[in-house]
């Protein structure tokens, strides 16, 4: 599967400037997933801005009906 990096790359909304992960999909969602997160793209602008990308943090959100 060919990676589309400069298409994924307008869509991301990952604020973490020394990423080397962005617009790379598959490497983005292996990295956070193994560390029990979440990408920045499943959360809304406020939320990523706290770079908590905890399923306990997006469990919360959803809880409160903020996402």
């Amino acid at each position: 599967m060919e990676c589309k990096k400069e298409k994924n790359i307008s869509n991301c909304n990952c604020t973490y400037e020394p990423c080397s992960k962005k617009g790379l999909c598959c490497e983005c969602i292996k990295y956070h997933l193994k560390a029990r997160e979440l990408p920045a793209c499943a959360f809304p602008e406020f939320a990523e801005k706290t770079y908590d990308r905890s399923f306990e943090y997006f469990a919360e959100l959803v809880n409160s009906k903020k996402i």
